[in-house]
């Protein structure tokens, strides 16, 4: 059996202003092809299909569409989607009674029976092989919120007990199923102790990096897990068989040099078999220009010396202009501008720098408004304790720090 694994289309998403529908649907197109040339048996999707909860009318005929011609080019394809925490679960859902008949399974969050149980058999999907025969388990679990994972009465966070407690019961409904020959995948969308985050396009859900989960979760006798979230394309705590699939496009400048791609995972007689990731297209370029802040006149003069292939708009590269400050400069944006004026390129961002004073830690390296917005409250508490007491915050005295960002506001609620 044969499957695809991808993540995080982020349908509908903008980038610095731009549309981007063309790139998605050039997307949709190649991995339409690359489903039909991988002669593919069950396309993974681990969720963030949408780029927000109210997806546009546009990012939604995408979607549709494109599962539409995937089920009339290839009509024995089983597809499984999740939702993830861009995902809107119920918006997801909402086709479901039509999209059954077309062997199209959509998970957008969890369901309980009248005792309060999380109903386990909607969460585990069958996948056939190319014969019509159930080769492989799928354990569906989109972002869990909450009010998604089973209630469990044991010390620890009761949200990520949660969370392992239902990856648990749903790999015990898989077993209780599986036959000899048949392999059990989990598909999930969450953010893992070690995954590598994209520099911008990405954040931690909750402060201090309390929602990571250790890769212990997935139990051993689970033969691939296919993750979405992370938009960086990677293992996870060292195994092969625990991937992120990553974005298909770049979501930010920094994603420049990311090897964007899916997955194809070969499985026979139940075990992993190969995985073999397939590079995506750059549909539309990015630049950086230059590539290191420079002044803001060293700037122009490079922009201004640009010599790009005339194209029509939507395929036109995006740029940003990387500037290093020693004070704020007004105007800057309309001299860019100026100096792009009549290239076929798409003026996106001004990375803006600024030199740090000298004789401080960190002084030799600029930093950037992008890099202190990023940054969460912890994090800009122990730069700013590193750099008056040149060392890091002690465990106890961060410890504290973080319960009091999270303590009430007494005067706002009296």
């Amino acid at each position: 059996m044969r499957l695809l694994h991808t993540a995080d289309w982020h349908l509908g998403q903008t980038f610095h202003q731009f549309e981007r529908g063309y790139e998605h649907q050039r997307f949709l197109d190649w991995l339409l092809e690359t489903l039909a040339a991988e002669e593919i048996d069950a396309l993974l999707i681990a969720g963030d299909i949408f780029d927000n909860t109210n997806p546009s009318a546009v990012a939604q005929r995408q979607l549709y569409r494109f599962l539409a011609a995937a089920k009339q080019r290839l009509p024995r394809l089983d597809i499984v989607i999740i939702a993830g925490n861009h995902d809107s679960g119920g918006r997801l859902e909402a086709p479901v009674p039509l999209l059954e008949g077309f062997d199209i399974t959509v998970i957008g969050h969890t369901t309980r029976d009248p005792a309060g149980a999380v109903e386990l058999n909607r969460l585990v999907i069958p996948l056939h092989d190319s014969d019509g025969a159930i080769a492989a388990w799928c354990l569906a679990i989109p972002f869990l919120r909450p009010g998604d994972v089973p209630r469990v009465a044991i010390d620890g966070d009761p949200y990520l007990q949660g969370i392992k407690a239902l990856y648990q019961q749903t790999m015990e409904w898989a077993v209780n199923r599986q036959k000899p020959g048949q392999a059990i995948i989990a598909l999930g969308h969450c953010h893992m102790t070690g995954g590598q985050l994209s520099e911008e396009s990405e954040r931690r859900i909750l402060i201090g990096g309390s929602e990571a989960l250790p890769v212990s979760l997935f139990d051993p006798a689970m033969t691939y897990v296919a993750l979405g979230h992370l938009h960086r394309a990677q293992r996870v705590g060292g195994q092969e068989r625990v991937r992120y699939s990553g974005s298909p496009l770049p979501m930010s400048f920094a994603e420049i040099h990311y090897p964007h791609q899916v997955i194809r995972v070969d499985l026979e007689g139940g075990l992993l078999r190969e995985i073999k990731p397939i590079s995506i297209p750059r549909f539309v370029e990015l630049l950086r220009v230059p590539a290191q802040p420079a002044p803001p006149n060293e700037v122009l003069d490079q922009l201004a010396a640009l010599d790009l292939a005339d194209a029509p708009l939507e395929t036109q590269p995006y740029l940003e202009a990387r500037v290093l400050f020693n004070s704020p400069e007004s105007g800057l944006r309309t001299r860019i501008e100026a100096a792009l004026d009549g290239k076929p390129v798409r003026f996106a961002r001004i990375e803006s720098n600024y030199r740090i004073e000298t004789g401080r830690p960190g002084a030799d390296n600029p930093q950037s408004l992008d890099e202190l917005e990023r940054l969460q409250p912890d994090e800009i508490f122990k730069k700013l304790h590193l750099q008056q007491y040149s060392t890091e915050p002690s465990s106890d005295l961060l410890e504290a720090f973080r319960e009091l960002l999270l303590a009430p506001d007494e005067e706002a609620n009296p």
